[in-house]
This record gives C-alpha cells, structure tokens and sequence, in this order.
C-alpha cells in the first residue's frame, strides 16, 4: 500500500474525528489569540465555511453549479436588517424570517430551472444573482440602494446587546457545527444518497423510484437557507450591509473555496473556506503580487486536482473496502487453523 493510499485510508477511519479536532484545535487558538484580528479573521472564516458548506450540497453532491450564491447570501442579510431596523423584530424572528425568504427565493430558482439542463442551470442563477442585486441598488425605499442599511442590532442575550467579538466567534462557530452534523445526517440518509445519484445518473435515478424534481427543488431550498442563515448572521455582525458585499465576485469566491477544498466532501469545505480567507491575509506584505499569486495556485490546482483537495474520494467506499478485507483475512485466518 502506498503512503496515499495510507493517508487516505487513515482518514476514512477517523473521519469524524477531525472534525471534532480541527473545531478543537480552533477553540484553542481562540484562546490562545484573543487580538480584534484573530476573531475577525476567524469569523470571516467561518461565515465562508457556511456558505461552501451551502454550495458543497448543490454542487458537490447534487451537480448543479451555481454562479450565484451571493444573491442567497444578499436575501437572508437585508432580509434581517430590514426587520430590525425597520420593524424592530426579534432576532430570533428576524432569523427564522431569513431562512424562510432565502428558502423560498431557492425553491422558486429551482422551480425556473426544471426545464433547463444542469449544464445550462448556472447561467440561471448568475442571472438569478443580477436580478438580486439590481433589486438591492435600486429599490431605495426598501434597501436604500448603494447608501447601504446601517445600524443593524448586534447580537442581544436578554435584552442585553453583545459587542463582544469572542461572543460572535463561538456563535458562527457554533452555527457551523450545527449546519456540518445536519448535513452529514442529510448526506449519509437515503434521501443522501438519492440526491447523489441524481447527480451520477439522472436517467437511472428516475428509473429507481427517485424523483429529481423533487429534490432539485429540497436542495435549492436547504442550499439557499443555509446562506440565509450566514447573511443573517453577517448583517448583525456587521452592523452595516450594502450590495458591494454579495456581487458577483462574492459568487465567484465561494465557489473558488468549495471546488478548491473538494467537490462532494464537507471537509473540503472547511478547508477551502479557510485555506482561502487566510491565504490573502498571509499575502499582506506581498501587496503588489498576492492576487496573482492567488490566481496561479486556483489554476495550478485546477490542472492538478480539478476535483479539489478531498473531492474524487469516497471515503465511504474505501471503509468499505477495508471493512471487506479485514473480514476477508479473518475467515483465511480460521481457514488456515482448521
């Protein structure tokens, strides 16, 4: 067995484990580096971990490519900041209204797509993400366009306003553990893995008793909530939002993290969410050339693991394999001693 093959082995078996270790190893570094920056950095981290994590399930797993998953994230942002500026909602309320607007603009965007080939969907959704945005520039009584919604509400603990960015940190955080064990239940169900065989087969998997409709239209709407959830909790960490913030280069960014950490993996995600977010931060001094030198290494992956880092591996399967072969030497075992 080779050393890949070891790595990835190894991995298969303790899957969950690094989950619980990277989110470990993340409570440790909040505590070690208690700076402005740290928790800046982290949660913006995080809010990106949230959104590929949202665009992992329609892309990686369903096979629909999105070109416009800053709109979901713009819905569920203006959709908590008008409520609370403007209504004075509960946030609670504000946040459940956010993922059922996102949901709901999902579901219709999927609802548009049902005639159109997968291929062509993402042309869709990038025209889906105008539409969006030219709403938030030019509906002024309602955005208040290019000026942006200022004055969000922080988040509040009984009344009580919390201004504490080690507070927002482990609430994002908190949020993405969340969302990463609901999905996983998602993945790893039947309905997981229907929506995975729509992907590998449509024509197959409609002939297996699964509806494609059906669950294009489930996916666009837990997809598009999940975003709902992070533009919501962006407006509030924020404090400020305006179109600038969920354009087409927002898009572009999130689905950069999702392919580059891996297609169909949620570990994939994390990676690409943070490798991605850190890698300009860590380019500061190299002002002039960062982009650049971001640029080259998306192309440089792109030739080389065109699935990402952790995309193209079914972990499943190699547990499987092994389960196999371990069962195998057993009974030779038994065999040998008879």
């Amino acid at each position: 067995m080779s050393f890949s093959e070891k790595i990835k082995l190894t991995w298969a078996k303790y899957e969950n484990w690094a989950y619980v270790a990277f989110y470990a190893v993340l409570i440790i570094l909040s505590l070690i580096f208690t700076n402005v920056y740290f928790y800046s950095v982290a949660i913006n981290c995080l809010i990106f971990t949230v959104l590929s994590f949202s665009l992992n399930l329609m892309t990686g797993y369903m096979g629909v490519t999105s070109l416009g998953h800053a709109a979901f994230f713009g819905i569920g942002a203006y959709a908590t900041a008008i409520l609370q500026t403007r209504f004075g909602v509960n946030q609670w309320v504000a946040l459940l209204t956010s993922i059922l607007v996102t949901s709901l603009a999902g579901v219709l965007l999927s609802l548009t797509t049902m005639r159109v080939s997968t291929r062509f969907v993402a042309i869709v959704t990038l025209g889906f993400a105008e539409i969006v945005r030219m709403i938030e520039l030019n509906w002024m009584d309602l955005t208040r366009g290019p000026q942006g919604i200022p004055n969000i509400p922080s988040f509040s603990f009984l009344g009580t306003p919390i201004k504490d960015m080690r507070v927002e940190f482990y609430i994002i955080m908190g949020i993405s553990v969340i969302i990463l064990t609901l999905y996983s239940l998602l993945i790893h169900s039947n309905h997981g893995r229907a929506i995975q065989a729509i992907k590998n087969d449509e024509i197959a998997a409609s002939s297996m008793g699964i509806n494609p409709l059906r669950y294009r239209i489930l996916v666009f709407a837990i997809s598009a909530g999940t975003a709902g959830i992070a533009g919501s909790f962006y407006a509030k960490y924020m404090g400020f939002i305006d179109p600038n913030a969920f354009n087409f280069d927002q898009s572009i960014s999130i689905l950069s993290m999702t392919i580059f950490g891996g297609l169909g993996n949620l570990m994939g995600s994390i990676i690409g969410a943070f490798s991605l977010s850190i890698l300009p931060e860590a380019l500061r001094f190299l002002s002039d050339y960062r982009q650049v030198i971001y640029g080259a290494l998306l192309v440089i992956m792109m030739i080389f693991r065109p699935n990402g880092l952790l995309g193209g591996i079914n972990f499943k399967q190699i547990r499987l394999l092994d389960q196999q072969k371990m069962e195998e030497l057993k009974k030779n075992g038994k065999h040998s001693k008879n």
